[in-house]
């Protein structure tokens, strides 16, 4: 009895053993590509045709990818998709007309829901993993008409901090107009208050030139985001404190530039380094700083969301 338990606990102390795949989006071509963090062995391991696929996020326990389908903003035909890891087994989750252009899909692991930006439909939504319980969380409307024409209302990014019960998002605003924001709220709307009259809003950085997609690094309380304005200030990546303090110096800080109009971040935190699509086809990667750049694919369309995954080998 002693050797087994004592086998039982070497066991327990073994790591698992795990692959590294990049996973990413081509709006032109409607595919969702699969690669090493070095951009050997490329797959397309989904081919849907023109539906704008945008956002994109993994479920490695569950086995799971998730992704975004914009349509036709026009339309409201926008939609979430799943298919395991190696792209089999495609099914709707939020059907065509359920949301109007979804953008940046989050994760929650602990709670098991989606989070994503409705670009045209002026607002911030979330569902139950299998689709059901859509909830909208924020409506910047202000009463206007879905969809929504006016582009300072129209949310891009998400990124959650599900342990301090807030959600992150940019509106980017006109092309290039220095209207960009990122702004914060919680979780949950405050008792009493609506998608639309929520009071816990708060606007974190102002001024910017088109903020896209976000992501945090929680321990180091930063943020990361794509900016596809024109430079000096707009095709980069960009980080800032979770937490600005006015008057202190802690301004945006661009880390990498010269995005052919960047899109999809993804951050490999553990390992230090962060990956980026932009919509002239290329995918780059580079140390959290900026430093070490290397473009990893280039020439592979339109590329927008990218989502970077630890697999189990059994999972593969």
């Amino acid at each position: 009895m002693a050797i087994k338990t004592s086998e039982s606990k070497i066991s327990k102390t073994v790591a698992k053993a795990t692959t590294a795949r990049l996973f990413f989006l081509s709006a032109s071509s409607g595919e969702v590509f699969s690669a090493n963090p070095d951009g050997s062995d490329l797959k397309v391991i989904v081919s849907e045709g023109r539906r704008l696929p945008d956002g994109i996020v993994a479920d490695v326990e569950a086995g799971h990818l998730y992704w975004t389908n914009m349509g036709n903003p026009r339309a409201n035909d926008g939609s979430i998709e799943r298919a395991n890891l190696d792209g089999s087994n495609i099914t709707h989750i939020v059907p065509p007309g359920a949301t109007f252009t979804p953008k940046q899909l989050q994760l929650d692991e602990k709670n098991r829901k989606l989070y994503w930006c409705d670009r045209e439909g002026m607002r911030i939504m979330r569902a139950n993993l299998d689709g059901s319980k859509i909830e909208t969380l924020l409506d910047t409307s202000e009463g206007d008409a879905r969809p929504g024409k006016d582009i300072k209302k129209w949310c891009v990014g998400i990124a959650l901090d599900v342990e301090a019960g807030k959600l992150y998002w940019t509106q980017k605003g006109s092309d290039n107009a220095g209207e960009g924001r990122i702004f914060r709220a919680g979780l949950e709307i405050p008792k009493g208050q609506s998608a639309a009259s929520r009071k816990d809003i708060e606007l974190l950085y102002g001024g910017l030139p088109e903020p896209i997609d976000l992501e945090l690094d929680l321990a180091n309380r930063t943020i990361y985001w794509t900016d596809r304005g024109d430079p000096p200030r707009g095709n980069t990546v960009n980080r800032a404190p979770m937490q600005p303090a006015l008057g202190n110096g802690n301004e945006p800080a661009i880390i990498f530039d010269h995005l052919m109009e960047g899109i999809g971040i993804a951050l490999d935190l553990k390992g230090g380094r962060m990956f980026l699509t932009d919509l002239g086809g290329s995918v780059y990667s580079a140390n959290l700083d900026g430093s070490n750049k290397k473009t990893v694919l280039a020439a592979e369309g339109n590329l927008t969301g990218i989502v970077y995954a630890e697999i189990p080998e059994r999972s593969r």
